[in-house]
């Protein structure tokens, strides 16, 4: 009995203990001063996907690793840097998975053709279906 409740402590206090002490980045949670720089760093946050929650974007997570790509984006759009210069960088570093409108590569042309094909296969079941019945 005693093992079983140490246990249970265990693993309900385990979750608290995963999260960090460490204080949240700069510029995670706070605007930039300049409306039009906020915006575009705005736009590029809602385009990458959080890396820890990974249905949500950065702008959205509450993830720590989120806050800290929220701060690193607002860093460098106030340096100066392009939103796509620090949209490359970031799939570079974290791989093409990160951004929610992959590039069109030969990697993921099956991402951009398989609608069109998904889409023209249920043309043709369906022309064929509609066939059928006119013989019919």
């Amino acid at each position: 009995m005693r093992r079983a409740l140490i246990l249970a402590l265990l693993a309900f206090a385990t979750p608290v203990l995963a999260d960090s002490n460490m204080p949240a980045a700069p510029l995670a949670d706070v605007q930039l001063a300049d409306a039009r720089q906020e915006a575009a760093a705005t736009a590029l946050m809602e385009t990458i996907r959080c890396l820890v929650c990974q249905g949500q974007s950065i702008a959205d997570s509450n993830a720590e690793l989120a806050g800290d790509m929220r701060s690193l984006i607002r860093q460098r759009i106030a340096a100066g840097e392009r939103p796509e210069a620090i949209r490359a960088w970031l799939v570079r570093r974290y791989g093409a998975w990160v951004s929610y409108s992959p590039a069109l590569t030969p990697v993921t042309w099956p991402l951009w053709i398989a609608p069109l094909a998904f889409l023209a296969i249920g043309v043709a079941v369906a022309r064929t279906g509609l066939r059928r019945r006119r013989r019919r």
